[in-house]
């Protein structure tokens, strides 16, 4: 079960969304006519204002170019590249993130997470991708996403944690909410794996959270949905339920929304090792309990119509 963030998740905008911003106010885009390169991957999509959809409603399929398309920062997204933890302290790098082709994928793209260890501090990158605003609360959360039981590349053994979860701003505020679903292949903190773990959250700091752990192994595709609504929290996996907490443990103030891969320890030194979770898409409706039934169909008419990106949640 996951252990308290007791460093800093303090968002860094430095050397990777700086530029993106200046390059999005200046419409700097490459013209290969003018002596500019063009992105192989295809031109990013305009950063235009948000668009109209069903009110109160995050969709996103992550069909960006990389990490520098403007639309990305546009969208409310940045990729971790500050200190603190969890896991190993202050190895997060925005190298981990990248949007690729995927013919699995029901949007033709995915956003993946890229972690990897040699076993030593130096050796290790971890890899965290959040939104910039805070204004998620109660309703529903969803996501389309890939676990993965074995490395990419490398030796199998490592304490991996492939996540999806909003969250407070700040592990030390009064009214501190995370809700978490967490993935272990290979185990942690004393256990042997493989785990989901659901984990509603009180304070981080002394600890006080209730969770459940699902003991089964998860490689492969997975629909995640938190239902935050009415005094408790649903956890489902593929429309099936998993856990429910209430009382104190339910949502007290505005989170923002969170995909990581992050190592526990380092167990073992020797060859480098990869491990990639991918996520197709994301999906949250404010103060609504919606169905997985309902949920399969409004994410599919935003496929059919070719919408890859709606943000009608009203600001903070």
């Amino acid at each position: 079960m996951s252990h308290p963030r007791r460093t800093s998740r303090r968002r860094a905008w430095t050397a990777l969304t700086l530029p993106v911003l200046l390059c999005a106010l200046a419409a700097c885009s490459a013209d290969p006519a003018a002596g500019g390169s063009a992105d192989a991957a295809g031109p990013a999509r305009d950063a235009s204002p948000t668009p109209t959809g069903p009110p109160g409603t995050l969709f996103d399929d992550f069909d960006y170019t990389g990490a520098d398309d403007p639309s990305l920062a546009a969208h409310g997204w940045e990729i971790r590249t500050g200190g603190g933890g969890p896991g190993i302290k202050d190895t997060w790098s925005a190298d981990g993130a990248s949007f690729l082709s995927d013919p699995a994928a029901e949007g033709g793209k995915v956003l993946r997470l890229r972690s990897s260890t040699d076993g030593t501090e130096q050796g290790t990158t971890q890899v965290e991708v959040q939104t910039t605003s805070r204004n998620f609360f109660t309703g529903t959360f969803a996501a389309r996403i890939h676990l993965s039981d074995r490395p990419t590349s490398g030796r199998n053994g490592d304490h991996v944690v492939q996540t999806f979860f909003p969250i407070s701003s700040s592990d030390s505020s009064e009214n501190y909410s995370e809700l978490d679903f967490e993935y272990l292949p290979n185990g942690g903190w004393g256990s042997t794996g493989p785990q989901l773990d659901n984990v509603s959250w009180y304070k981080a700091d002394p600890p006080d959270r209730v969770h459940k752990t699902l003991e089964r192994r998860l490689g492969g595709w997975h629909t995640m949905m938190i239902t935050a609504m009415d005094g408790k929290v649903t956890y489902s996996l593929d429309g099936k339920e998993l856990f429910t907490s209430s009382g104190k443990y339910v949502p007290r103030e505005q989170m923002d929304i969170h995909f990581s891969s992050w190592f526990i320890d380092l167990p073992f030194t020797g060859d480098p090792r990869t491990w990639d979770t991918k996520v197709d898409w994301v999906y949250y409706k404010a103060d609504e309990a919606v169905s997985p039934a309902d949920l399969r169909k409004t994410v599919a008419d935003f496929h059919s119509t070719g919408t890859g990106y709606v943000n009608t949640v009203p600001k903070p």
